[in-house]
């Protein structure tokens, strides 16, 4: 919250903070202040002598802090040894390296956390950050939740290597959250994320977010292997867009992903990642095998899978019987007529679906491939929500006007 404090007025709450001794709980949000380094600092000393906080939450974000300030932040975390929650967010700040180095010794004390929350987005951390920041982590062996925000840091394959090793130790986990897009993390430091997943075995919620960094066809199977460990999970998020996973890429996460039977929510990000038609029907496999999914968000945009990917891609969600939300994006992908028809037939099949956002952008979908598609939604007949994007395709008004009857005479509410 923006209030203009500045180092000074950090000062003196920092001051006031420091006689409140008895605090079990503190929850300080001092976004966009410029509080600076030398308002952290004050902070940090006040935090220090809460020695009984069990629940710490501090918002710092875009505050000008800098690796000096940084270190009494963490000097200060170190002293909550009894902390059960801890939340930081610091990010577009300027942490750096070192900064990131205090912050994992602090974090290293906190042995009796469940629940750790932190926000570096934007600091330029580095792999050095990121080894201590692992190396803190590995301490906290008791946690149950923990969500890393690392995006836009250079990490690297080093810096995800030592990630990787730390969250392997939390072997406790119920909940995982990992945000490393735009880090350079190439398919080494991937094998060593993904080996760290696979050593959660109790995870019930994965999100894994790695978009714009070089993960490949090896890293890609590296993540499929973790994830095939995690039998319990019920909830997968994964962001692999524009990583170059390709075609083996995508049959090994298909695999991994068969392996989670227990989830009821599925969303995969794989935007730009030339899987081909071939991909598609190995992570369409995949999917079909988790029969008790009620929610599947699926971007495939940008792949080239072209009439018999969307043709395998449908025979496979047709599986899943107990969908309620079906999100597909699939532009730019070369489907035309028959490819939508196909799709338009097996959507058919989802008879529980609730809501359905169907985006078929820029394709080569024509008049009756529109039709089949408009009669396929039509028949699901417990719908209440429909989003259908088939702008620049080769649809002409006759098309339009077919497949607005059909969806209309269901008395669907329409976004179109």
């Amino acid at each position: 919250m923006s209030n203009g404090i500045g180092e000074n007025g950090a000062t003196y709450l920092g001051e006031g903070i420091s006689k409140c001794v008895t605090l079990t709980s503190l929850n300080l949000n001092l976004n966009n202040n410029q509080i600076g380094g030398k308002g952290a600092k004050y902070l940090g000393e006040g935090i220090s002598k809460c020695v009984t906080l069990t629940s710490l939450n501090l918002k710092f974000n875009n505050n000008s802090v800098d690796e000096n300030g940084t270190k009494y932040l963490g000097e200060g975390i170190s002293k909550c040894i009894t902390l059960s929650s801890l939340t930081l967010k610091l990010s577009c700040n300027g942490v750096g390296e070192n900064g990131a180095t205090y912050l994992g010794e602090g974090i290293s004390k906190c042995v009796t956390l469940t629940s750790l929350n932190l926000n570096l987005n934007n600091n330029h951390i580095g792999g050095k950050g990121a080894k201590y920041l692992g190396e803190g982590i590995s301490k906290c062996v008791t946690l149950t939740s923990l969500n890393l925000n690392l995006n836009n840091n250079h990490i690297g394959g080093k810096g995800a290597k030592y990630l990787g090793e730390g969250i392997s130790k939390c072997v406790t986990l119920t909940s995982l959250n990992l945000n490393f897009n735009s880090n350079s993390v190439d398919e080494n430091g991937t094998k060593y994320l993904g080996e760290g997943i696979s050593k959660c075995i109790t995870l019930s919620s994965l999100t894994l977010k790695l978009s714009c960094n070089g993960v490949g066809e090896n890293g890609a199977k590296y993540l499929g292997e973790g994830i095939s460990k995690c039998i319990t999970l019920s909830s997968l998020t994964l962001n692999l867009s524009c990583n170059g996973v390709g075609e083996n890429g995508a049959k090994y996460l298909g695999e991994g992903i068969s392996k989670c039977v227990t989830l009821t929510s599925l969303d995969l990000y794989f935007y730009s990642n030339s899987i081909g038609e071939n991909g598609v029907k190995y992570l369409g496999k995949g999917i079909s095998e988790c029969v008790t999914l009620t929610s599947l968000n699926l971007n495939l945009s940008d792949n080239s899978i072209g009439e018999n990917g969307a043709t395998y891609l449908g025979e496979k969600i047709s599986k899943c019987v107990t969908l309620t939300s079906l999100n597909l994006d699939l532009f730019c992908n070369s489907i035309n007529g028959n490819g939508a028809k196909y799709l338009g037939e097996e959507i058919s099949k989802c008879v529980t679906l609730t809501s359905l956002s169907l985006n078929l952008y820029c394709n080569s979908i024509d008049d009756n491939g529109a039709k089949y598609l408009g009669e396929g939604i039509s028949k699901c007949i417990t719908l209440t929500f429909l989003n259908l994007n088939l702008r620049i395709n080769s649809i002409g008004q006759n098309g339009i006007r077919i497949i607005k009857k059909l969806i209309i005479k269901a008395k669907r509410l329409i976004q179109y």
